[in-house]
Protein backbone atom coordinates (compact mmCIF):
# COMPACT_ATOMS: atom_id res chain seq x y z
CA UNK A 1 0.00 0.00 0.00
CA UNK A 2 1.22 3.20 -0.52
CA UNK A 3 0.78 5.79 1.65
CA UNK A 4 2.18 9.13 0.49
CA UNK A 5 1.70 9.24 -3.14
CA UNK A 6 -2.14 8.81 -3.02
CA UNK A 7 -3.33 11.34 -0.86
CA UNK A 8 -4.64 13.92 -3.32
CA UNK A 9 -7.38 11.48 -3.49
CA UNK A 10 -8.89 12.24 -0.07
CA UNK A 11 -7.92 16.21 0.15
CA UNK A 12 -8.86 19.01 -1.66
CA UNK A 13 -5.55 20.78 -2.24
CA UNK A 14 -5.36 24.62 -2.71
CA UNK A 15 -3.22 27.60 -2.89
CA UNK A 16 0.18 27.63 -0.61
CA UNK A 17 -2.00 25.99 2.99
CA UNK A 18 -3.40 22.90 2.26
CA UNK A 19 -6.40 22.03 4.01
CA UNK A 20 -7.98 18.01 4.54
CA UNK A 21 -11.16 18.14 3.11
CA UNK A 22 -13.85 16.40 5.40
CA UNK A 23 -15.68 14.93 2.19
CA UNK A 24 -12.03 12.85 1.66
CA UNK A 25 -12.31 11.23 5.34
CA UNK A 26 -16.02 10.04 5.09
CA UNK A 27 -15.07 8.82 1.61
CA UNK A 28 -12.31 6.84 3.07
CA UNK A 29 -12.38 3.35 3.98
CA UNK A 30 -10.41 0.19 5.03
CA UNK A 31 -9.30 -0.13 1.17
CA UNK A 32 -6.91 2.65 -0.07
CA UNK A 33 -7.01 5.57 2.21
CA UNK A 34 -3.87 7.86 1.13
CA UNK A 35 -1.95 10.57 3.04
CA UNK A 36 -0.87 13.98 1.74
CA UNK A 37 1.62 13.81 -0.57
CA UNK A 38 0.80 17.64 -1.80
CA UNK A 39 1.46 18.58 1.94
CA UNK A 40 4.60 19.26 2.61
CA UNK A 41 4.96 19.23 6.76
CA UNK A 42 2.73 16.20 6.67
CA UNK A 43 5.70 14.66 4.61
CA UNK A 44 8.24 16.08 6.75
CA UNK A 45 6.35 14.53 9.77
CA UNK A 46 5.81 11.14 8.06
CA UNK A 47 9.67 11.03 6.61
CA UNK A 48 11.16 12.13 10.75
CA UNK A 49 8.94 9.42 12.40
CA UNK A 50 10.11 6.77 10.01
CA UNK A 51 13.95 7.89 10.30
CA UNK A 52 13.14 8.59 14.13
CA UNK A 53 11.83 4.67 14.39
CA UNK A 54 14.74 2.97 12.49
CA UNK A 55 16.75 5.05 15.10
CA UNK A 56 15.23 2.98 17.81
CA UNK A 57 15.56 -0.37 16.27
CA UNK A 58 19.52 0.55 16.39
CA UNK A 59 22.69 1.46 13.85
CA UNK A 60 21.39 2.10 10.06
CA UNK A 61 21.23 -1.17 7.79
CA UNK A 62 21.60 -1.35 3.79
CA UNK A 63 18.60 -1.24 2.20
CA UNK A 64 16.66 0.68 5.42
CA UNK A 65 15.65 3.79 3.41
CA UNK A 66 14.54 1.75 0.53
CA UNK A 67 12.19 -0.01 2.58
CA UNK A 68 10.53 3.20 4.31
CA UNK A 69 10.06 4.59 0.45
CA UNK A 70 8.55 1.28 -0.35
CA UNK A 71 5.80 1.97 1.97
CA UNK A 72 5.76 5.88 2.57
CA UNK A 73 6.49 6.18 -1.11
CA UNK A 74 7.41 9.97 -1.84
CA UNK A 75 6.88 12.35 -5.05
CA UNK A 76 9.96 11.27 -7.63
CA UNK A 77 10.86 14.52 -7.31
CA UNK A 78 11.21 15.16 -4.01
CA UNK A 79 13.14 11.86 -2.99
CA UNK A 80 16.06 13.20 -2.59
CA UNK A 81 15.05 16.21 -0.14
CA UNK A 82 13.10 13.18 1.35
CA UNK A 83 16.60 11.29 1.83
CA UNK A 84 18.43 14.33 3.07
CA UNK A 85 15.82 14.59 5.99
CA UNK A 86 15.72 11.32 6.62
CA UNK A 87 19.30 10.77 6.92
CA UNK A 88 19.12 13.76 9.52
CA UNK A 89 16.26 13.13 12.02
CA UNK A 90 17.67 9.30 12.05
CA UNK A 91 20.36 11.05 14.18
CA UNK A 92 18.21 10.45 17.41
CA UNK A 93 14.85 9.23 18.49
CA UNK A 94 14.30 12.76 20.27
CA UNK A 95 11.34 14.73 19.55
CA UNK A 96 9.30 12.34 17.56
CA UNK A 97 6.76 12.61 19.54
CA UNK A 98 6.31 16.51 18.61
CA UNK A 99 6.04 15.31 15.08
CA UNK A 100 3.00 12.78 15.99
CA UNK A 101 1.39 15.33 17.62
CA UNK A 102 1.69 18.15 14.59
CA UNK A 103 0.16 15.41 12.48
CA UNK A 104 -2.70 14.97 15.23
CA UNK A 105 -2.93 18.65 15.22
CA UNK A 106 -3.34 18.73 11.12
CA UNK A 107 -5.31 16.01 10.47
CA UNK A 108 -6.94 15.21 14.15
CA UNK A 109 -10.72 15.62 12.40
CA UNK A 110 -9.83 12.71 10.19
CA UNK A 111 -8.48 9.59 12.04
CA UNK A 112 -8.35 7.31 9.39
CA UNK A 113 -5.07 9.34 7.78
CA UNK A 114 -3.51 9.13 11.24
CA UNK A 115 -4.57 5.34 11.64
CA UNK A 116 -2.88 4.75 8.18
CA UNK A 117 0.55 6.47 9.50
CA UNK A 118 0.13 4.34 12.48
CA UNK A 119 -0.17 1.54 10.25
CA UNK A 120 2.51 2.46 7.76
CA UNK A 121 4.94 2.59 10.82
CA UNK A 122 4.38 -0.65 12.32
CA UNK A 123 5.00 -2.16 8.65
CA UNK A 124 8.30 -0.47 8.51
CA UNK A 125 8.77 -1.75 12.07
CA UNK A 126 8.40 -5.46 10.82
CA UNK A 127 10.43 -4.80 7.69
CA UNK A 128 13.32 -6.60 8.97
CA UNK A 129 10.55 -9.48 10.32
CA UNK A 130 11.20 -8.90 13.84
CA UNK A 131 9.45 -6.05 16.00
CA UNK A 132 12.01 -5.11 19.00
CA UNK A 133 10.45 -3.78 22.64
CA UNK A 134 12.01 -0.82 21.70
CA UNK A 135 10.36 -0.02 18.97
CA UNK A 136 6.93 -1.70 20.37
CA UNK A 137 7.34 1.50 22.94
CA UNK A 138 8.32 4.00 20.36
CA UNK A 139 5.06 3.04 18.28
CA UNK A 140 2.70 2.84 21.34
CA UNK A 141 4.37 6.71 22.22
CA UNK A 142 3.36 7.32 18.94
CA UNK A 143 -0.11 6.24 18.71
CA UNK A 144 -0.74 8.03 22.09
CA UNK A 145 1.05 11.16 21.08
CA UNK A 146 -1.47 10.85 17.56
CA UNK A 147 -4.25 10.62 19.70
CA UNK A 148 -5.14 7.29 18.19
CA UNK A 149 -7.77 5.42 20.66
CA UNK A 150 -6.00 2.11 22.32
CA UNK A 151 -9.14 -0.05 20.48
CA UNK A 152 -7.67 1.41 16.68
CA UNK A 153 -4.31 0.80 18.07
CA UNK A 154 -4.81 -2.58 19.41
CA UNK A 155 -6.45 -3.13 15.60
CA UNK A 156 -3.62 -1.89 13.65
CA UNK A 157 -0.87 -3.89 15.85
CA UNK A 158 -2.91 -7.24 15.65
CA UNK A 159 -3.04 -6.11 11.65
CA UNK A 160 0.93 -6.77 11.38
CA UNK A 161 1.47 -8.63 14.44
CA UNK A 162 -1.13 -10.52 16.09
CA UNK A 163 -2.69 -10.48 18.85
CA UNK A 164 -1.04 -11.29 22.23
CA UNK A 165 -2.39 -13.94 24.81
CA UNK A 166 -4.02 -11.52 27.15
CA UNK A 167 -5.32 -9.71 24.70
CA UNK A 168 -9.45 -9.32 25.16
CA UNK A 169 -9.79 -9.66 21.71
CA UNK A 170 -7.57 -12.80 21.85
CA UNK A 171 -9.73 -13.81 24.84
CA UNK A 172 -13.35 -13.46 23.11
CA UNK A 173 -12.09 -15.07 20.14
CA UNK A 174 -13.32 -11.82 17.47
CA UNK A 175 -11.35 -10.08 15.49
CA UNK A 176 -10.21 -6.25 16.56
CA UNK A 177 -12.42 -4.80 13.53
CA UNK A 178 -15.06 -6.91 14.36
CA UNK A 179 -18.39 -4.58 15.37
CA UNK A 180 -19.82 -4.62 18.49
CA UNK A 181 -22.63 -6.71 17.47
CA UNK A 182 -20.32 -9.34 16.82
CA UNK A 183 -18.51 -8.97 19.62
CA UNK A 184 -21.42 -9.12 22.24
CA UNK A 185 -22.47 -12.43 21.09
CA UNK A 186 -18.63 -13.61 21.22
CA UNK A 187 -18.77 -12.80 24.62
CA UNK A 188 -22.44 -14.62 25.65
CA UNK A 189 -21.57 -17.59 23.97
CA UNK A 190 -18.39 -17.80 25.79
CA UNK A 191 -20.30 -17.05 28.96
CA UNK A 192 -22.72 -19.64 28.39
CA UNK A 193 -19.84 -22.46 28.08
CA UNK A 194 -18.13 -21.47 30.81
CA UNK A 195 -20.64 -20.62 33.42
CA UNK A 196 -19.78 -21.42 36.92
CA UNK A 197 -23.54 -22.93 37.13
CA UNK A 198 -23.30 -24.91 34.11
CA UNK A 199 -19.70 -26.90 35.78
CA UNK A 200 -21.63 -27.27 39.47
CA UNK A 201 -24.76 -29.25 36.84
CA UNK A 202 -22.35 -31.04 35.10
CA UNK A 203 -21.19 -32.01 38.93
CA UNK A 204 -17.30 -31.27 37.60
CA UNK A 205 -14.72 -31.27 41.00
CA UNK A 206 -14.61 -28.48 42.70
CA UNK A 207 -11.44 -27.50 41.12
CA UNK A 208 -13.37 -27.53 37.97
CA UNK A 209 -16.02 -25.13 39.10
CA UNK A 210 -13.15 -22.28 40.30
CA UNK A 211 -11.66 -22.74 37.07
CA UNK A 212 -15.07 -21.99 35.52
CA UNK A 213 -15.28 -19.01 37.46
CA UNK A 214 -12.08 -17.69 36.94
CA UNK A 215 -12.74 -18.17 33.08
CA UNK A 216 -15.77 -16.13 33.66
CA UNK A 217 -14.62 -12.88 35.60
CA UNK A 218 -11.46 -13.60 32.71
CA UNK A 219 -14.33 -13.08 29.74
CA UNK A 220 -16.39 -10.17 31.29
CA UNK A 221 -13.23 -8.53 31.91
CA UNK A 222 -11.95 -8.78 28.13
CA UNK A 223 -15.85 -7.82 26.91
CA UNK A 224 -15.61 -4.92 29.68
CA UNK A 225 -12.26 -3.75 28.44
CA UNK A 226 -13.43 -4.09 24.52
CA UNK A 227 -16.36 -1.66 25.47
CA UNK A 228 -14.69 0.74 27.45
CA UNK A 229 -11.90 1.21 24.39
CA UNK A 230 -14.27 1.31 21.70
CA UNK A 231 -16.43 4.16 23.99
CA UNK A 232 -13.70 6.62 24.28
CA UNK A 233 -13.29 6.89 20.45
CA UNK A 234 -13.06 5.69 17.23
CA UNK A 235 -12.73 2.16 16.99
CA UNK A 236 -12.17 1.07 13.56
CA UNK A 237 -14.63 -1.33 12.61
CA UNK A 238 -16.83 -0.94 15.50
CA UNK A 239 -20.51 -0.27 15.39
Amino acid sequence: MTLLSTLAKFFNVSGARRTPAKAGCAAADGGSAGLAASDGEFSSAVTALGAKLASAEGPSRPGEFDRFTEIFRPQPAAEADVRRLYKLARQTTLGFEGYARKLARRYGHCPIVLERVLDGLFQLALADGVVSERETEYLQRVADALGVTPAVYRAVRARRLGLSDEDPYRVLDVDPAAPDDVVRAAWKKLLIETHPDRALARGLPRELVELAQVKAQAINAAFDRVMHERRGGFAAGAA
